[in-house]
């Protein structure tokens, strides 16, 4: 009888991590749209959208920092794979950062205020070292493009990476703003970087 009652307790354990599971991924898909559309979306309004009650968000979630580190986690990994599908290390560096910026835009469009909502919810410094490792792979490709003579040398390679996490990012907040045109933003985007990067 008792082996019965192991078994019973097993398949509800399972049961329950399952349903725990569905509820974190429900959870994070509808803070990561409710943070992109609204910065200030509250853990209210999340719990609605992911069509649970608050109790089990914050049985999941205790705080609203809490769930936003694991968007802004989830989505940076995202634009990792981005970046490096769009080979940054190959062919000529002008056109590997013209990829590169072309690749990433459309994400950034999806993700729309939520960059906003980091910067307003956490730590400046730790919302720009979350970027350290997409950053590096853009670091990589310009410090290429210098000894090859495709980019600027007088500035130093880490301005020129901030130069293009700072413009991608408000790139996204002028298009949720309604103030850039969301189709026309990934070749605004590439003019300017190129330009401010091409040899003096």
């Amino acid at each position: 009888m008792a082996h019965t009652t192991d078994h019973g307790d097993r398949k509800a354990g399972t049961r329950k991590r399952a349903d725990a599971e569905r509820n974190i991924a429900a959870i994070v898909t509808a803070a990561t749209e409710s943070f992109a559309r609204d910065p200030d979306a509250s853990m209210a309004d999340i719990a609605r959208a992911a069509g649970l009650g608050r109790v089990t968000l914050y049985a999941h979630f205790p705080s609203r920092e809490q769930l936003l580190r694991t968007v802004l986690a989830e989505t940076i990994a995202e634009s990792i794979g981005v970046i490096e599908a769009a080979s940054p290390d190959e062919g000529p560096p002008a056109e590997a950062l013209a990829r590169v910026i072309r690749s990433c835009w459309p994400l950034l469009s999806r993700f729309g205020s939520l960059h906003a909502a980091a910067r307003r919810t956490l730590p400046a410094d730790e919302v720009r070292r979350r970027h350290d490792q997409p950053m590096t792979h853009v670091g990589r490709l310009i410090a290429r493009g210098r000894v090859e003579g495709a980019f600027r040398t007088d500035l130093p390679v880490e301005w020129l990476v901030t130069t293009v996490y700072t413009l991608l990012h408000a790139a996204a907040d002028e298009a949720a703003a309604g103030r850039l045109d969301t189709d026309a933003v990934g070749e605004i985007l590439e003019k300017t970087l190129l330009a401010a990067f091409k040899p003096q």
